[in-house]
């Protein structure tokens, strides 16, 4: 008796984890952009801002590790195909006051390649460590910082077309 196949793309009709075979499909122009926030104390944001927080540029150095951290993806997870990325992009906001519901940094990193597969994971992964780095240079100061709502808002290209998270 045959198992059917899954749904997902990362097991074969076995059960088995492997990496999907692109090799067939035609490259196309592939855009993700992802999101996240790091929320912290008041003070720990007006540390960031004002640039006298005591390893440096706090913003300067998460944009890098961002960036870096992209590149690297299929180096972290497991099944994921190195790509050649054409752009990345990581912007922060400062979140505090009113209007905002959480005070801290938002992360939006978008990402993009020519290729067979989308960047959705270098997207993701880029806010991650884009985010971790803010809470390592700050964790002296705020252990309660807490990483939220990392997700992805958009993908574009392939086969799936376009996707744009609702609010």
């Amino acid at each position: 008796m045959s198992t059917p196949a899954s749904p997902l793309t990362h097991f074969d009709a076995q059960g088995q984890a492997h990496m999907v075979d692109v090799g067939a499909k035609p490259a196309t122009h592939r855009v993700a952009v992802a999101t996240g926030r790091i929320e912290m104390q008041p003070e720990t944001l007006a540390l960031i801002e004002s640039g006298t927080a005591k390893k440096g540029d706090v913003l300067g150095i998460a944009r890098i590790a961002g960036i870096m951290a992209a590149k690297k993806t299929s180096d972290l997870i497991p099944l994921c195909h190195p790509l050649t990325l054409s752009r990345v992009t990581i912007e922060f906001e400062s979140c505090g006051g009113s209007g905002h519901d959480f005070t801290g940094v938002s992360c939006v990193a978008t990402v993009e390649t020519i290729g067979q597969t989308g960047v959705e994971m270098e997207a993701l992964t880029a806010v991650q460590v884009a985010l971790l780095t803010i809470y390592d240079m700050c964790k002296a100061v705020d252990r309660v910082m807490a990483i939220h709502r990392v997700r992805v808002l958009e993908k574009h290209g392939g086969k799936s077309g376009t996707y744009v998270a609702s609010v």
